[in-house]
């Protein structure tokens, strides 16, 4: 039974506006980005330089998050659609978000994402069935043999 990843907060810069405070905080408690930054941005106007505070102390204490670790970069920059860019990209898992504010994937995209997994599962196979059954393989079997 393997370790379940211990959940980091750090600063995402690439999807965030100014340093990524509210973009890690967004991943590190699930939801939208969007939410956190209008949280922020209320609680800045309503509380004076507290959330000021608190957002650039953030940025100098929160650690940078390498782009390798964001999940196939989320595409975040472009929304969360379309974040299987690899063909063979099949072994990804696919949240659904169930609530607005929740960050994961529409339904529909959810759908169109696990179908093309299954037309790239059904490519690999179909490629492996061919190979298996070409003279190709036969010959290297039979020199393998000697």
């Amino acid at each position: 039974m393997t370790k379940p990843e211990k959940k980091q907060l750090n600063r995402i810069p690439e999807q965030g506006k100014i340093a990524g405070v509210c973009a890690g905080v967004a991943e590190y408690i699930n939801v939208e980005v969007w939410l956190v930054r209008i949280i922020w941005f209320s609680g800045l106007i309503l509380s004076g330089g507290f959330f000021f505070l608190a957002y650039i102390v953030g940025w100098f204490i929160l650690d940078k998050k390498t782009p390798n670790n964001i999940y196939n970069d989320k595409n975040r920059n472009k929304g969360h659609w379309g974040r299987f860019s690899n063909e063979k990209d099949i072994d990804q898992s696919v949240e659904v978000k169930t609530k607005v504010w929740q960050a994961g994937e529409p339904a529909r995209q959810a759908l169109k994402d696990i179908v093309r997994q299954f037309d790239n599962i059904e490519n690999r196979v179909q490629e492996m069935e061919s190979y298996v059954t070409s003279n190709e393989y036969t010959l290297t079997r039979e020199i393998n043999k000697l």
